[in-house]
């Protein structure tokens, strides 16, 4: 759980400084990405009240729903459009689906979640290396292995499992306890 400490101090570091974190994977793993992003977006485990200032904004503009609207962690998942991605595979490289978005939206002191199972899927590696060359880090969730994704990571999440469907049944409490983590650090 040491890793998933570090890992989520990494993300509200960069949230706290205005970054942002992006998401990716393959399969099983793109929906985790887009899960993943669902917990941090809106409250996962704990309400998450807007800035008074920005509620009595709201409010004040005619928007009763506001007391609805929560505080979210700027996180984006890399594998929801569709559009753009097939049009990377087109035109450029399938390999470059990930690391093509990166490029885009990543900035110096963002953060890359990257999610393999076994840690060797190209894609995602492009977009860990391309997350190291523009300065973001890099957080990778793998298996018990890690392929060639750990070494590039700064911080690295192996589930101690082999096997896609064995690492992804891990890779669940991993995340779970990883947002439930960052929650409780940026809305007590």
């Amino acid at each position: 759980m040491q890793m998933i400490a570090r890992a989520a101090e990494a993300i509200c570091r960069s949230h706290r400084s205005g970054g942002r974190l992006l998401v990716c994977g393959n399969g099983g793993s793109a929906a985790d990405a887009d899960h993943i992003v669902g917990e941090l977006a809106k409250g996962f485990q704990r309400p998450r009240p807007l800035p008074e200032p920005l509620r009595a904004a709201l409010l004040a503009a005619g928007m009763p729903e506001a007391c609805r609207l929560q505080a979210g962690v700027a996180a984006f998942s890399l594998v929801a459009q569709g559009g753009l991605i097939s049009a990377i595979a087109n035109d450029q490289h399938p390999d470059l689906i990930f690391a093509q978005q990166v490029c885009a939206y990543g900035r110096p002191g963002d953060c890359l979640l990257a999610l393999s199972t076994s840690g060797r899927s190209l894609n995602v590696l492009r977009a860990a290396q391309t997350a190291r060359a523009l300065g973001l880090i890099v957080i990778a969730f793998t298996g018990r292995d890690g392929g060639p994704l750990a070494p590039l990571a700064d911080h690295a999440v192996r589930a101690p499992a082999d096997g896609t469907a064995a690492v992804q049944e891990l890779h669940l409490p991993l995340y779970h306890a990883l947002c439930a983590t960052i929650e409780a650090e940026l809305f007590p």
